[in-house]
């Protein structure tokens, strides 16, 4: 019962999440991942302890890896999007 829930609470996310990322305008795009980008780092955080927990259970681990790969993936971009935004401010 309790991963039925899980998966409902998974997939009412995912469809929240698209619907909110088609109704930003083009202008507060790039923002907006700029301030998730500070998020994604504290992500990051609890992606390495969940790798690293040590628990008994082998799943754990092999998911907090993959956290750990895709919350990188994503404040890596975030810095490349903000850098790139920011250089495009500067005087040429």
């Amino acid at each position: 019962m309790e991963l039925l829930i899980l998966l409902t609470l998974f997939v009412v996310a995912i469809f929240l999440g698209v619907e909110l990322i088609t109704k930003v305008p083009p202008t507060l795009h790039t923002p907006l991942m700029s301030g998730s980008n500070a998020i994604s780092g504290i992500t990051l955080v609890g992606a390495l302890l969940a790798a690293g927990s040590g628990a008994p259970d082998p799943l754990v681990n092999i998911f907090g890896f993959i956290a750990v790969v895709l919350a990188t993936i994503n404040v890596i971009g975030g810095y490349m999007v903000t850098n790139r935004m920011l250089a495009m401010f500067k005087r040429k």
